[in-house]
C-alpha cells in the first residue's frame, strides 16, 4: 500500500496542521481510497520562546507595506482580508446625497434589505461548504452596526441601490473570514478564491439579482488608504503579535542552524510508513526532505513532492545545507514534482536549477502574498499534478 506522508512548513503547530492534514487526507482518498495518509508533525521540535519572551522590545516597532500590481480585484482581497469594511469606508467618501428629509431614504430601504433576507437553501449548503455557517450572522451583525456601513448608507442615490450590494456582501464575507481566523478555525473559504467568489455571489443574488461586477472608482485610492494605518497597531500590541508570527522565521533560523532533529523526525516517520513512499512537503518542510533525500539514500521514498518551496532558491545561492552549488543531485535522490504559484513570493522552480531531474507545475490560487503560500491545497490544479503521479 502507497504511504503519503504530508510533511508541514514554517511556523505550523498542531491545530493548524491537523486542519491541513484533514484537507490534504481527503482530497487524496476522494480519487485513490486504497492509499494510507500518514502525518509527520515536526513542529514540535520548531522554534519556540526559551525565556519568557523576554528578548521582545516593548517599543518601536514599524511596518511597511509594499503592495505589488495585482489585478484589482486581488489587490482589493488584500485589503479586506486586514480590514473587512475596507470598501465601506471607501464608499463612505462619496458625497452624502441629499433626499427627501421627510420621507424614506435610500439607505433605509438598502439597510433593510441587508438585515433582513433569509438564506436559501442553497446559500445555506454554500456556506456550510465554506466553513463560515457558524459565523456568518455574526458577521452580518458586526458588519451592519459599524460606523462605515451606516456612513456609506448616507450616500446612496435614489436612482440605483445595486452598487452597493457587492461591497457590502464582500464585507460580511470578509468578516466571517476574519472572525474564523480570530477563533482559531481555517476554513476552505480562507484559501479557495472560487469558493469565496461563488459565496459572495450568491449573497449578492440574495439581495435583489444585483449586476455583478467590480466599479473603477475606488482604484486609485486603494492602495494609497491601505498604507494608512497599522504602526501604532503593532506598537500597542508587540508581544501578542510577536506570538503570533515569531514561529515563522524562528522555524527557518533554527532549521538553517540546527535542522538535524527535524530530518531525523522526518526519516523516522519515512521508516514507520508502509512503502512505497511519497513525501508531500510544503515550504520549508521541502528543504527539509531535500536536504535528508540528498544526504541519505532512503530507497522506500519513491517521489519528493515539494509544495511552496524554496530549495531551488537557496541551492543556487549556496545555502542549501546538503548540497553545494554546483553539485548534483546524487543519483538516488527520487523522482521530484516540485509545485509553484507565480502569486507565492516563497515558491520557486527547479527545471532550470537541476536540469532533468525535476517537474515543475504552476497553479494560480488567485490569492494575493501570503495567503497564496496557503492556498494550495484547495487547489484543483495541485491536486491533477499530484494524483496522476502517484504509485
Amino acid at each position: 500500500m502507497t504511504t503519503v506522508i504530508f510533511v508541514h512548513g514554517t511556523g505550523i503547530r498542531e491545530r493548524e496542521y491537523n486542519e491541513t492534514f484533514q484537507v490534504i487526507e481527503q482530497k487524496i482518498h476522494a480519487q485513490r481510497p486504497d492509499i494510507k495518509v500518514a502525518p509527520c508533525l515536526w513542529g514540535a521540535l520548531g522554534a519556540k520562546f526559551n525565556n519568557n519572551r523576554a528578548s521582545v522590545p516593548l517599543e518601536d516597532a514599524t511596518l511597511a507595506l509594499s503592495p505589488g500590481e495585482e489585478d484589482a480585484e486581488i489587490v482589493l482581497w488584500e485589503q479586506l482580508y486586514r480590514d473587512p469594511l475596507y470598501e465601506l469606508r471607501l464608499f463612505s467618501l462619496l458625497p452624502i446625497e441629499s433626499g427627501n428629509p421627510f420621507g424614506e431614504q435610500p439607505g433605509d430601504i438598502l439597510q433593510s434589505r441587508v438585515a433582513s433576507f433569509t438564506l436559501t437553501s442553497e446559500l445555506e449548503a454554500n456556506l456550510q461548504e465554506a466553513g463560515i455557517a457558524e459565523v456568518f450572522e455574526q458577521a452580518r451583525e458586526a458588519t451592519i452596526h459599524s460606523e462605515p456601513y451606516h456612513r456609506a448608507l448616507l450616500t446612496v442615490p435614489e436612482s440605483d441601490l445595486s452598487e452597493y450590494y457587492i461591497p457590502i456582501v464582500r464585507a460580511i464575507v470578509a468578516q466571517a473570514m476574519f472572525i474564523s481566523e480570530q477563533q482559531e478555525k481555517f476554513p476552505p473559504i480562507l484559501t479557495d478564491a472560487q469558493l469565496r467568489d461563488d459565496v459572495v455571489e450568491l449573497l449578492t443574488l440574495a439581495l435583489g439579482d444585483a449586476e455583478l461586477g467590480l466599479g473603477d472608482w475606488f482604484l486609485k485610492p486603494l492602495v494609497e488608504l491601505a498604507q494608512r494605518g497599522g504602526t501604532n497597531y503593532i506598537r500597542g500590541n508587540r508581544l501578542e503579535l510577536t506570538d503570533k508570527i515569531s514561529p515563522m522565521p524562528g522555524d527557518i533560523l533554527l532549521y538553517q542552524t540546527r535542522g538535524e532533529k527535524i530530518r531525523e523526525f522526518i526519516k523516522q516517520q519515512i521508516e514507520q510508513a508502509e512503502p512505497p513512499v511519497v513525501l508531500i512537503a510544503h515550504s520549508l518542510g521541502g528543504i527539509a526532505c531535500v536536504d535528508l533525500l540528498v544526504q541519505q539514500q532512503l530507497s522506500q521514498v519513491e517521489l519528493l513532492v515539494t509544495v511552496g518551496s524554496q530549495a531551488p532558491f537557496l541551492y543556487e545561492i549556496n545555502a542549501l545545507y546538503s548540497l553545494e552549488y554546483g553539485q548534483l543531485l546524487p543519483e538516488h535522490f527520487p523522482e521530484w514534482l516540485n509545485i509553484y504559484d507565480l502569486r507565492d513570493f516563497l515558491s520557486y522552480v527547479g527545471k532550470n536549477i537541476f536540469p532533468g531531474r525535476v517537474q515543475d507545475v504552476r497553479v494560480d490560487s488567485r490569492q494575493p502574498f501570503p495567503r497564496s503560500h496557503g492556498a494550495y491545497w484547495t487547489n484543483a490544479k495541485t491536486w491533477e499534478a499530484i494524483i496522476s503521479r502517484l504509485p
